[in-house]
């Protein structure tokens, strides 16, 4: 058989390459008042992303721990990579490392933490499914995760930080960009942790500020990038198509929502770019 790649759901990569790349994908959790999501399984329903009664949770040792083994049986004793959201912004690497402990498992399944979110945990996925799908064995398999995902580079505009502020992810020194009232910001990923990078006083300047960034991250060697919003679509495929020009060599350009785990966070407007130098196999 071949190695077996895994992720969670906040990888946020379209079911037709999770399904051709046969990706298991763990579910993670959104929590409205009394009702739990589990994401890409339960229906969402109209989700309030500004309401400060919707949270998000981790899958839990046991989730991981199911798919894990469904993944091991499936490989037929060849391997398993699983490629989480960063350590950073969720408990899911932890749980994983858990679960992967409890199973008496770890020379058989390899856990990687994608040090971002959303397709930044998505292209390091794919990097991997694709080694997998050609037959490598279990040590280059994770070795090209791991490397995608430390040539990663993620960029996000949101129309407002209070979300990630109240959730934890970001920190108080959002205030030093002054009222957010009359600025956008413009987030960064960096080793894992969502940092403020800059501000913009209008949308389309952020949108300028974040091609910018995207381009210049990803060198002149080619690249495979992503695009994600939440609500934003016109945006995004805006900002694919300026990528698509101004990045020499691009090898791929994926355009992808953000799911409600995250969109919880980041809320309704935001808009990301992903890229990682040199490609994804």
């Amino acid at each position: 058989m071949t190695v077996v790649v895994v992720t969670d759901s906040s990888a946020s990569l379209p079911a037709e390459l999770t399904a051709d790349l046969q990706v298991l994908t763990v579910p993670l959790h959104v929590l409205v008042d009394d009702r739990e999501i589990r994401e890409g399984l339960d229906e969402c329903g109209d989700i309030d992303y500004g309401s400060s009664q919707v949270t998000t949770s981790a899958a839990s040792p046991g989730d991981l721990r199911a798919v894990y083994e469904q993944a091991l049986e499936l490989s037929e004793g060849d391997g398993v990579v699983a490629v989480h959201i960063s350590r950073q912004l969720s408990g899911t690497w932890e749980a994983g490392r858990q679960a992967v402990r409890d199973m008496d498992a770890s020379d058989r399944i390899r856990l990687v933490d994608s040090l971002s979110a959303g397709l930044g945990t998505g292209l390091p996925v794919l990097a991997a499914a694709r080694r997998a799908k050609s037959g490598e064995p279990l040590d280059v398999v994770y070795d090209s995760a791991v490397a995608a995902a430390s040539r990663g580079r993620a960029f996000i505009v949101v129309n407002r930080t209070e979300q990630l502020r109240r959730g934890g992810r970001l920190s108080s020194a959002a205030a030093f960009f002054g009222s957010e009232l009359v600025t956008k910001p413009i987030l960064q990923i960096v080793d894992g942790r969502l940092e403020l990078r800059e501000k913009a006083r209008t949308r389309s300047k952020a949108f300028t500020k974040l091609v910018a960034a995207a381009v210049d991250a990803a060198g002149e060697d080619g690249a495979t990038v992503a695009v994600q919003h939440l609500g934003a679509a016109e945006a995004a495929t805006t900002i694919a198509g300026q990528l698509r020009d101004l990045i020499p060599g691009i090898r791929e350009v994926i355009i992808a929502e953000f799911g409600p785990t995250l969109g919880v966070h980041l809320g309704m407007g935001a808009v990301g770019a992903l890229v990682v130098p040199g490609g994804c196999g």
